[in-house]
């Protein structure tokens, strides 16, 4: 297309005539604008600690994801493994079983497991649970005089085993130091204890 021929057509004259020609503004409109702006609020900045607390999104490639997971599971063990939580050895023991069977492999030998409960005022307390059919008499805890604490050794094989310390032959009371076990139905308290295998 030639110079000469845009300049015959008429929509061609119309459009560059439209684009020359100024725009007038009414007088008015630009202090409505202004003052519809200064009605506006001012934006207020938010604190710190409302920038510190309000949610955010973030994504992470399954990859970092499970690096993330297993860094925290990692922590969590080892701080399980160096944190006694009220200063006494763990209840599960690595002494050699008590009472073994020779033919039985490692992994289900009996293990020494000790028990403790802190109960200065108790006259006398025994230990129940599954591995002695809950009987009162069958395990005595022996009293440490200067301390008030009592400690039986029992030989546990691996496996999960509930069971309860009774004070003075009638009070059933869970171990603070370890796990609670499901509601018995009876309105005991239990706690849980887990032997593991040897090897």
């Amino acid at each position: 297309m030639r110079e000469d021929d845009e300049a015959g057509d008429p929509y061609v004259e119309w459009i560059v005539a439209e684009a020359r020609r100024p725009v007038a503004l009414d007088p008015s409109a630009r202090a409505r604008l202004l003052e519809a702006i200064r009605q506006e609020p001012v934006p207020r900045r938010p604190s710190r600690i409302a920038w510190l607390t309000q949610p955010r999104a973030f994504a992470l490639r399954p990859i970092a994801s499970l690096a993330m997971a297993a860094g925290l599971v990692g922590i969590g063990v080892v701080g399980g493994h160096l944190i006694n939580r009220d200063g006494r050895q763990p209840i599960e023991q690595v002494l050699p079983a008590a009472v073994g069977n020779p033919q039985l492999p490692d992994s289900f030998a009996s293990r020494t497991v000790r028990f403790v409960l802190v109960a200065p005022e108790a006259g006398n307390v025994s230990l129940v649970g599954d591995f002695n059919q809950w009987d009162l008499s069958a395990t005595p805890l022996l009293r440490d005089e200067k301390n008030g604490t009592w400690t039986a050794f029992v030989a546990l094989r691996p496996g999960m085993h509930t069971y309860s310390f009774v004070l003075d032959g009638r009070h059933f009371v869970a171990d603070p130091a370890a796990p609670m076990a499901p509601d018995d139905g009876f309105g005991h308290k239990s706690s849980v204890v887990i032997v593991r295998p040897a090897t």
